[in-house]
């Protein structure tokens, strides 16, 4: 955690991880999601994870799945998500990239 001079930790620092969780949970502005709030939220492929596991650099990934670069890197770094299309695409490239990859390639 980032610490900037301009706060002082020395309350926090000497409260037990018991009262720090009380203290969470006391807060109003940071309740826990329920159950509900899973559910009805968006749940959205993390591209870096399935990039990484396949083994590939931004520019491998996005020459074999056709997506721009720069909508990549927008969707990586967090300053864009990827639309409902875009997220089912993900989710195949995760489950079966060799279909994807096999799918895309040009007919002999």
């Amino acid at each position: 955690m980032s610490r900037t001079a301009n706060h002082d930790w020395s309350r926090l620092d000497a409260m037990t991880p018991d009262e720090r969780h009380a203290a969470a949970l006391a807060d109003p502005d940071a309740k826990p999601l329920t159950s509900e709030d899973l559910t009805r939220m968006k749940r959205t492929p993390q591209v870096r994870v399935i990039r990484r596991a396949l083994g590939l650099s931004q520019e491998e990934f996005a020459t074999r799945f056709h997506i721009p670069l720069g909508t990549l890197r927008d969707w990586e770094q967090g300053r864009k998500d990827p639309d409902a299309a875009a997220r089912a695409y993900l989710v195949v490239i995760g489950r079966n990239p060799s279909a994807v990859a096999e799918a895309l390639r040009p007919a002999p």
